[in-house]
Formats: structure tokens, C-alpha cells, sequence
């Protein structure tokens, strides 16, 4: 016997309840502002809800839901009210990621709340600019919180290499830890503006110490110094095909390359961090002239992504 449609908005609820009991305790231990509450718990309610300082982040995945729209919008609406009471967040700061449904809207994605809104948000005593309503995301990837901090942790007078940088975050972090020289490289000017900005909001303004590259990172990797860098970070996406790369990137066929340039680039005994969430990657050690290679996924996995997280870290030493 079906649930009615009450039965599940009461599942829905209880369920919101505990994993936010059991989210928010951690965040508040960890002083973390920004985490992920819930994610696709009950699959009759897909939707990943992130919390950013006072303001909720909530996508729905694509999905056939079987309801007209009418119906669809009734249901979000009352979702997004659920949320509201559950997480005691105000209506006009939750922000609805939709897949577009009406022909003529524009863009692939629609907001809650029609008001653009860009903000600051505080991680680890580092400030990021956000933005829930414009992009298909926020500005900060939530999964790379512990990656971020090691890079912190290991930066002092260190050069440091961001590759596929999106808004600089692993930037921000390395010259926070104290680096000698950053360099952040995107092929987005719209994400590679944002990091610059990410680094000035925290007080990194230095033009010869902190350096934006707008370049294709399969390109730019032929062209960089042997023995340089000190720390790189690759994040690359899975595939590829923008009309500004010169080649078609496709991280199963290509990431041995990528990797090899990257130990090219670094000093020996220097260190990788490579990363990936394509859920079927399988690493090609026997093709990667690396000292040492180690898996750090678990290491790195944040508490509110345990179990829920599609998403290899490797550190690879050269």
C-alpha cells in the first residue's frame, strides 16, 4: 500500500529533522557556516539542501515525477515551506535550483527568490563570495573543505599551482597558509574574476605573488617551468568539449597525461593533489611516473558527505 501524499511530507520531515540534528551538531562543533543537510535521503524527495550561513541552497534532481506542473509547483512549494519551518531558515533566503520545464524560460535553471543575490560566507576563518541564484553553482564546493585546509596547512613559502581553479578557493586557502607564489588558472573568465576577487576579499591583492592565468590547463600544462612548483591542485571536470579548448577533455582517457605534466612541474618531492567525481574512474598507476601515490578519498570525505560522496582524492608525489 502507496503512502498518501501526508505520510510522505510527515516521512519527509522527520527525515530532514534528523540528519539537521545530527549535521548541525557537527557544523556548530566544527564552527562550520556552510554544509550539506541533506541529500537524496528519500528518493520521493530529490532534492540536495546546503546551508550557507543563513541562507539554504536547494537543487532538485532531474527526475520523472509522473505530476503535471500545477501539481509539481504545489509540491515544491510545500517542500521548500517544510524546509523553511524545519531548518528555521526564512522563506526570501532559500534559494530553488529547478530544472527548466517551460519552453521560452531562460537558462537551464530557475531561482526561488527572483532577486540576484551575491554574498559572503566564512569558512575556516576565510571569506568566499557566494551566489545561489545565478550559476549552476555556488562558488564553493563543499566536499573539498578538509583538501582545502591541508593545503593551508602546507603552503608556507610555497609555490603553489591551481589547475581548473573555478573560483579559487584552493587559492585563497594556499595564500592563507602563507605561500610565496599562487597561480590560479581557469579557462572561465567569469570564475577566474571571481577568484581574483575571492583572494582580495581576504586580503591577497599582490599582483606578483598571486597570478590568474585565462588558459585551456591541457595547453598550459605543456607550457609550464620543469622543477617549479612546490604544490599543485588539479580538480578537473569529468568531460569537456567547450568550444574555447583546443581538445575534447575527457578525465578517464586523459588524466595520466594531465598528472605526468603536473610531476613535470613540480620539484622533486613536491606533491599532487588530483581529484575527480567521476563514479567510474579507475587510476592508471602503471602509467603515472609518480615516487608515491596515495589514496586520501576517506581522509578528505567531510562529515556531511560520508557515504553519500562520488568523488576520488589521490596525493601523488613526485
Amino acid at each position: 500500500m502507496q503512502a498518501s501524499k501526508d505520510e510522505k511530507f510527515l516521512m519527509f520531515r522527520n527525515r530532514l529533522t534528523k540528519v539537521y540534528r545530527h549535521a548541525g551538531k557537527q557544523a556548530r562543533r566544527l564552527g562550520i557556516q556552510c554544509f550539506r543537510v541533506y541529500d537524496h535521503d528519500l528518493p520521493e524527495f530529490p532534492f540536495c539542501i546546503e546551508f550557507y550561513g543563513d541562507k539554504l541552497y536547494v537543487a532538485e534532481y532531474k527526475r520523472r515525477h509522473g505530476m503535471t506542473e500545477e501539481e509539481h509547483d504545489d509540491w515544491v512549494e510545500k517542500s521548500l515551506l517544510l524546509a523553511s519551518e524545519v531548518l528555521s531558515v526564512k522563506k526570501e533566503n532559500i534559494f530553488l535550483k529547478l530544472r527548466q520545464r517551460k519552453p521560452g524560460r531562460l537558462g537551464q535553471y530557475q531561482k526561488y527568490d527572483e532577486v540576484q543575490h551575491e554574498f559572503v560566507a566564512e569558512e575556516n576563518g576565510l571569506q568566499f563570495i557566494i551566489n545561489l541564484s545565478d550559476y549552476l553553482d555556488t562558488g564553493l564546493f563543499l566536499d573539498h573543505r578538509i583538501t582545502r585546509q591541508l593545503v593551508r596547512e602546507q603552503s608556507a613559502g610555497k609555490k603553489v599551482l591551481n589547475l581548473f581553479a573555478y573560483t579559487g578557493s584552493f587559492s585563497v586557502y594556499a595564500a592563507a597558509g602563507g605561500a610565496a607564489e599562487v597561480v590560479t588558472v581557469d579557462l572561465s573568465k567569469t570564475y577566474l574574476n571571481w577568484a581574483e576577487r575571492n583572494l582580495q576579499l581576504n586580503g591577497f591583492a599582490d599582483s606578483s605573488q598571486y597570478q590568474f592565468v585565462h588558459a585551456d590547463v591541457k595547453q598550459y600544462l605543456k607550457t609550464i617551468p620543469a622543477d617549479y612548483f612546490d604544490i599543485i591542485v588539479m580538480d578537473p571536470p569529468t568531460f569537456s568539449n567547450s568550444k574555447r579548448m583546443d581538445d575534447i577533455l575527457d578525465i578517464q582517457r586523459d588524466h595520466a597525461e594531465l598528472i605526468n605534466d603536473c610531476l613535470r612541474g613540480l620539484r622533486k618531492g613536491g606533491v599532487l593533489y588530483f581529484s575527480t567525481n567521476f563514479r567510474k574512474f579507475v587510476l592508471e598507476k602503471e602509467k603515472i611516473a609518480a615516487a608515491e601515490i596515495k589514496d586520501i578519498t576517506k581522509a578528505t570525505t567531510p562529515f556531511d558527505f560520508e557515504g553519500k560522496l562520488w568523488r576520488w582524492c589521490y596525493l601523488i608525489t613526485r
